[in-house]
C-alpha cells in the first residue's frame, strides 16, 4: 500500500477552556440544586427549576465554547 505523502496544514485547536470551566461550574451548581431539593424531599419545585435552568445554560455554554473561533 502506498502512503499519502501530502500533509495537511496543522489544525488550530478548537474551544475556549474558560467557557468549558464556566459550563463545569454551572453543572456543579445544577448538581447542588438537585441534591438540596432531594434532601428537602422535593418540598419545593424552585430548586428543581433552578437545576434545570443551570443544566440548560451549561449545555448552551459548552456548545458555544466549541463553535466560537479562537483568536
Amino acid at each position: 500500500m502506498r502512503q499519502d505523502t501530502r500533509t495537511s496544514p496543522p489544525s488550530r485547536p478548537r474551544g475556549w477552556v474558560s467557557l468549558y470551566a464556566v459550563a463545569f461550574v454551572l453543572l456543579v451548581g445544577a448538581g447542588a440544586a438537585i441534591t438540596l431539593s432531594a434532601v428537602g424531599l422535593l418540598a419545593s419545585t424552585r430548586l428543581l427549576w433552578t437545576s434545570t435552568v443551570l443544566s440548560g445554560l451549561a449545555i448552551v455554554v459548552a456548545i458555544v465554547s466549541v463553535v466560537l473561533p479562537r483568536r
